[in-house]
């Protein structure tokens, strides 16, 4: 499932791609056709992300809002004219990253060859299209156009998330309890349940947008115990968490793909870091950990596969 860091890439893809423009919104496959036609010539305003649920804004007034979850398989594709950059695809699967596209084959005057979105192919749930690019959304589990109060009810069940503007704006120094914000409502919230701290990360209404690669590898880095009860982590230890995971995804956004790794701890320096060598324990089940002589151990939790190393963590 993608992360929060693919959701915020989306976010500001769709407000570069359609901010300020009119858009053509339509559903080929029909199971949008409603809210299609709810959004259709309006104007997009831009987009916004929390944890994984993508928001588009729709003007003239604000008040409707397109709802995106895209779940396990859900993967917007996109294009364009000259003036369309970004990624060509964002969503899942993950297999080989986001792959950057250019304006496509020109004429012999210079020109690009655009002449608006191809037929569709498969079950494209919702398209939009301006006078410069297109996107088409299939396979989310969610899409749906909300009104202003009921997109602020979806963000009020969700759990701070690391991506936030504000998310490092309340830190002392390191350690210090911090006394508002997003990291004390990540304090509060893992100080509220007993449940162990590796399936309190996967929770989005205790942290939003962290899925099992980053719960994983920031397990890891911070060498906690992934059975340990979250009310019983140590302050310092909340805060690095939370300043890790903050780092973390915001590489993860800056790069488009996740990579954990320090350098000093890849045994081919020089080598391409993803995705062999991009991750601490996630997908390395029964290979040696990277800083010390523990194989890396794999087990089921709340349906998800969980990765550690008991000789780092235990």
């Amino acid at each position: 499932m993608p992360e929060g860091h693919s959701i915020h890439r989306l976010a500001r893809q769709i407000s570069d791609v359609f901010g300020g423009q009119r858009v053509s919104v339509s559903s080929p496959q029909g199971r949008f056709a409603d809210g299609a036609a709810l959004l259709d010539g309006r104007e997009v305003i831009g987009a916004s992300a929390h944890g994984k649920q993508l928001f588009v804004h729709f003007g003239p007034d604000g008040t409707h809002h397109l709802r995106v979850h895209l779940g396990l398989y859900g993967a917007f594709s996109f294009g364009g004219d000259e003036s369309f950059a970004g990624a060509s695809s964002i969503g899942a699967p993950r297999r080989i990253g986001e792959r950057e596209v250019s304006a496509g084959p020109r004429d012999d005057g210079g020109a690009p060859a655009y002449a608006g979105p191809p037929p569709p192919v498969g079950a494209v749930r919702l398209r939009m299209v301006s006078e410069h690019g297109w996107a088409d959304l299939r396979g989310a589990s969610a899409c749906e156009v909300l009104s202003t109060l009921e997109m602020a009810g979806v963000r009020s069940r969700l759990g701070p998330d690391p991506l936030a503007d504000d998310a490092l704006g309340d830190r002392a120094a390191p350690g210090a309890v911090p006394p508002s914000g997003p990291g004390a409502e990540f304090a509060r919230r893992l100080g509220a349940t007993r449940t162990m701290i590796g399936t309190a990360l996967m929770d989005q209404a205790r942290v939003a947008g962290v899925g099992n690669i980053y719960r994983a590898e920031a397990l890891f880095r911070g060498r906690l115990d992934p059975w340990q009860s979250a009310n019983r982590l140590r302050p310092e230890q909340v805060d690095g968490l939370w300043r890790d995971l903050v780092s973390l995804m915001r590489d993860g956004v800056r790069d488009g793909r996740i990579i954990t790794t320090a350098a000093a701890d890849r045994p081919e320096p020089g080598a391409d870091v993803w995705p062999e060598q991009a991750y601490y324990v996630y997908q390395r089940a029964g290979q040696g950990c990277r800083r010390c002589p523990a194989d890396i151990a794999v087990t089921e939790v709340a349906g998800r596969k969980l990765y550690w190393c008991p000789g780092c963590q235990g």
